[in-house]
């Protein structure tokens, strides 16, 4: 019997309990150590930011440290020098329990999988908080720090929400909250406002080569330039790039694009073909991906007449081209939205994959020739 599937690991990639260092988010550590030092530690954590930048890394070395630091009571020779850093030894007991989903104190709330269904389900249910909370009771007794990590507080369906919001409102003695959230707006603002923040950023191209590096998916400083460009600083956005050899299908799309107003229809059908056919749907979401984030990148450059960096060899050029003015800028941006609405239509009633990225590849030539 093969093991469920996790919902918060990007699949391919070391699960964020199995990453042991976290890149480029210092400041975040530091923030949350200097809580913990100072002895106004807050019990509940709302970890921020966009998908992919390692917000459950950071939750899983904070859940690390606190199980694995001792509390200081003074002992014989007095307290132990204040922590530096968030880092635990990979080889210590707490580090190896927690790698194994073993350590009784703490609790990992997420998608449950339906065993029946034989899938994961799409939210965190009532049940699984009660699951949570009954764990808090159960724990209890054993004394000393407990955490729990939710991953993410997004997927909650509403009673799942206000389920949490009691348990944040009444916290159990000695807990810690760690709550990962892509979209913070979108939860309640109670559940927000009893949460202490920390948010982290997009990765810049160092650090995103390093974390990408880490979780097995080595690039070089230039591929780095280039994926922190099209995987906005998200190492879990640049590792699908990378397994889907998104570089190349961007300098593709990009070299398609160059021949606009007067659009190569074979290469077109070329592109197109690669989306379709059995097991060809991650090629597929990536290809609309790309082709939304390069009218994005058209429609941002022609507002503030900025080109930004490369993603791909003659981008900027086609760019400056493509969009020279604030009016051409609107009208990539109205595209971008009709396109998106015409994709997420087109695959929720099955049409043809590749029908459907031709006809969106024809409506950008048209487009072109418009703002020509």
């Amino acid at each position: 019997m093969s093991e469920a599937p996790e919902p918060d690991r990007v699949e391919g990639a070391p699960h964020p309990r199995n990453t042991h260092r976290l890149y480029g988010h210092e400041a975040a550590q530091a923030e949350f150590l200097r809580a913990f030092t100072s002895g106004r530690l807050h019990h509940g954590w709302m970890i921020t930011g966009p998908k992919g930048v390692g917000k459950a890394t950071l939750a899983w070395a904070v859940a690390r440290f606190l199980l694995a630091t001792p509390e200081g009571d003074g002992g014989l020779f007095g307290a132990p020098p204040p922590p530096e850093s968030l880092d635990i030894p990979e080889d210590d007991p707490v580090a190896r329990r927690i790698h194994a989903l073993s350590e009784p104190r703490l609790f990992l709330l997420r998608r449950p999988y339906d065993e029946k269904a034989e899938r994961l389900k799409q939210e965190i249910t009532v049940e699984e908080v009660r699951r949570m909370k009954s764990f808090f009771a159960l724990s209890a007794a054993d004394g000393g720090r407990r955490v729990a990590i939710i991953d993410s507080v997004d997927e909650m369906n509403p009673s799942a929400a206000n389920a949490l919001l009691k348990l944040l409102e009444e916290p159990p003695e000695g807990v810690t909250l760690l709550l990962i959230s892509h979209q913070p707006f979108r939860l309640l603002p109670t559940i927000r406002s009893r949460c202490r923040e920390l948010r982290l950023s997009p990765l810049a191209p160092e650090p995103l080569a390093a974390a990408l590096d880490q979780a097995g998916g080595a690039v070089g400083p230039d591929e780095a330039q280039a994926l922190a460009e099209l995987a906005g600083g998200s190492v879990g956005e640049a590792f699908r790039l990378t397994n889907l050899e998104g570089l190349q299908v961007y300098q593709g799309l990009v070299g398609l694009f160059t021949t606009l107003p007067r659009l190569d229809r074979p290469r077109a059908l070329a592109l197109a073909e690669q989306g379709a056919g059995k097991g060809a749907e991650p090629r597929f979401d990536l290809i609309l991906s790309l082709i939304d984030l390069f009218l994005a990148r058209l429609a941002r450059a022609g507002v503030t007449r900025l080109t930004p960096p490369e993603a791909a060899e003659g981008e900027a050029a086609l760019i400056e081209r493509l969009a020279p003015t604030e009016q051409a800028a609107r009208a990539w941006a109205e595209l971008a939205q009709t396109l998106g609405l015409r994709a997420r239509r087109g695959k929720a009633v099955n049409l043809d994959p590749a029908a459907l990225l031709m006809d969106m590849v024809l409506k950008v030539d048209e487009t072109a020739a418009q703002v020509a």
